[in-house]
């Protein structure tokens, strides 16, 4: 009777590719495929053609390049996505972002700059002049 609401960026823990555990560390680039999840922490850089999953756990201080990006750890670094970033009731985002849209939970935190990019949008987009004349 009632569907399942979907909201938001589904990611499911079946389609992970890549996990970089709770208790590891990494410092570097990591280029990924497919969709990254990072419960321990990470330094350095980030790239992936798909998506950027940050738990709870995460601690993350990196620049991110890639599709989607939820955060629900510690983040510092700029971010630049082609989609949606998600930012977790207890996630913590210092630092700039670029991205297509934006959702923040009640308690997350971004304190940085935000610049929205949504190229369907700007090919939509006319300036209107508004010129009243004065009625006589």
């Amino acid at each position: 009777m009632f569907g399942k609401k979907t909201e938001g960026v589904s990611m499911s823990m079946d389609k992970v590719d890549t996990i970089l555990g709770a208790g590891t560390e990494f410092d570097g680039k990591i280029k990924a495929a497919g969709i990254l999840r990072i419960e321990g922490k990470v330094e350095g850089e980030i790239e992936s053609t798909g998506d950027v999953i940050i738990t709870e756990s995460g601690v993350v201080n990196a620049d991110i390049k890639a599709r989607h990006a939820v955060i629900a750890g510690a983040y510092s670094g700029n971010v630049l996505l082609e989609g949606k970033m998600e930012i977790r009731a207890t996630g913590k985002v210092m630092g700039d972002i670029k991205v297509a849209s934006l959702v923040i939970e009640d308690g997350g935190l971004l304190e940085g700059k935000c610049e929205m990019q949504n190229k369907a949008f700007d090919k939509s987009l006319k300036l209107v002049k508004n010129e009243q004349k004065a009625v006589n």
